[in-house]
């Protein structure tokens, strides 16, 4: 049979697909630094003080936390890399389950480098599930469930996912959508700027009385404020696009989350929330992670740099389009480009900042830089390299991308210059999600930059 490989008109600049379904809690224990933090620790002041909730402080079945406010926290006390699953799944009231997993996001932490990454991981990747032959991935959740794999679900999608990637899994956390709906609604909704109209007449219902019907679903272009409920389904939509551009819509929807919760001004109504919160992550959320080892770990995340924490998501560049005997669609991972991806995230990672002079590092990986210019204002490659040169970027040459009509800047990376692909990042006030590592040509540029709509020029 005949697999044909399916390459991309244009590059998704979705990059990151971090955890949309990620309870606010273990999200900021990894991304959000130390004000994600001090809201963290607000609400466990909050729910350690209330009656109608046990106290946090006290030890409790599994792992507990020895811990008052006040005190200094807990410290991360292992040098190993902690890396973690998050698997979203779609419960639905009208079924008992068990359910496949609706998003897979591998995250991890380096305590020696103080450096993290996040991989989104598509549902319809084609590889052998171990004990069960070859599937989609997404499948390994249901199986463990249905069939009483030790660990359940869980531990089959970790094993699944170590077996193909070739990284350790040390710990998981599944969430349903129904906890993300209600933590939305819970900070009051977020704000959202929808790039193209979505018309979709084939969303599935939320209907609880229909729930394997369609909907029809339309949001149109604009800046705009959303509900749980809308959120969610703007981050599922297929509208237009696959999975890969569904993950880009999600990692906004994130970046909205945390916007809304780290805002100084909103902590007050939070903590007056927090006992609710708290019930919702109880019920909505399973995990192996201890409390203890929850905030251990986020303290350790206050510790990671921005730059210093990686994003990437295996699309079609790391895939080839496939239909199996049976007829079903499905993606089979090209695993020499995987195994680069992989190894950017979680193997090279960054060296902790502060260890040596940025100039001199620029200057060691001696990366070769052009820019390209992907809207319709013109000159705009000229000026930012000429910018990019006076901050000690060597760019090599400019000029216009292939079309003009890139919403999202990329900085695309053919060689391991990580340190260069970083600063220029940070220097155009993009977002490290617009990194993205790409297979190693001969002869070209080390890294290509394309402006793209969402670009806006530092100010002089």
């Amino acid at each position: 049979m005949t697999r044909q490989r399916v390459l991309p008109a244009r590059r998704s600049a979705g990059g990151s697909q971090i955890a949309f379904v990620l309870s606010l809690f273990l999200l900021f224990l990894f991304i959000a630094g130390g004000i994600g933090y001090g809201f963290y620790q607000q609400v466990r002041a909050w729910v350690a003080s209330s009656d109608t909730l046990p106290s946090l402080s006290q030890p409790a079945e599994g792992g507990g936390l020895d811990w008052m406010p006040g005190q200094p926290l807990p410290t991360w006390e292992g040098t190993a890399r902690v890396t973690v699953l998050v698997l979203g799944v779609d419960e639905r009231e009208s079924e008992e389950g068990p359910w496949r997993t609706d998003t897979m996001i591998l995250l991890t932490i380096d305590p020696l480098t103080r450096s993290g990454a996040m991989l989104s991981i598509p549902r319809d990747l084609w590889v052998p599930i171990p004990g069960y032959g070859e599937g989609r991935i997404n499948t390994a959740n249901y199986l463990g469930d249905a069939y009483d794999y030790p660990g359940g679900g869980p531990a089959l999608a970790m094993q699944t996912v170590e077996y193909n990637l070739g990284v350790q899994v040390d710990y998981y956390a599944r969430v349903n959508f129904r906890a993300f709906i209600e933590m939305v609604d819970l900070i009051g909704g977020v704000d959202i700027c929808v790039e193209e109209a979505i018309d979709d007449p084939e969303y599935p219902s939320s209907d609880p009385a229909d729930p394997y019907g369609v909907e029809h679903l339309v949001i149109p272009a604009g800046c705009q404020h959303m509900d749980g409920t809308l959120a969610l389904k703007y981050a599922r939509t297929r509208h237009g696009s696959s999975d890969f551009e569904r993950a880009r819509r999600q990692q906004q929807v994130l970046m909205a989350i945390m916007d809304r919760v780290t805002r100084l001004d909103l902590l007050p109504q939070l903590a007056s929330r927090a006992p609710q919160m708290w019930q919702t992550l109880n019920e909505s959320v399973q995990t192996d992670l201890t409390l203890d080892q929850i905030v251990r770990l986020a303290n350790l995340a206050t510790q990671v740099p921005r730059e210093n924490i990686r994003t990437g998501v295996i699309d079609a560049s790391y895939v080839e389009m496939w239909t199996t005997p049976d007829g079903q669609q499905v993606l089979v991972p090209v695993r020499d480009r995987i195994r680069e991806l992989r190894d950017y995230l979680f193997t090279s990672a960054p060296q902790a900042a502060g260890t040596e002079d940025p100039a001199l590092r620029l200057a060691a990986e001696a990366a070769r830089v052009e820019v390209l210019n992907g809207t319709v204002t013109p000159g705009l490659a000229q000026t930012t390299a000429q910018y990019l040169q006076a901050q000690g970027i060597t760019v090599t040459a400019f000029g216009n991308a292939d079309h003009s009509g890139y919403d999202r800047s990329l900085i695309i990376v053919y060689t391991d210059k990580p340190f260069t692909a970083e600063t220029i990042a940070r220097l155009l006030n993009l977002p490290p999600t617009a990194v993205t590592p790409m297979s190693q040509q001969t002869g070209g540029p080390d890294i290509v930059v394309i402006l793209g709509s969402d670009y806006q020029p530092p100010a002089p």
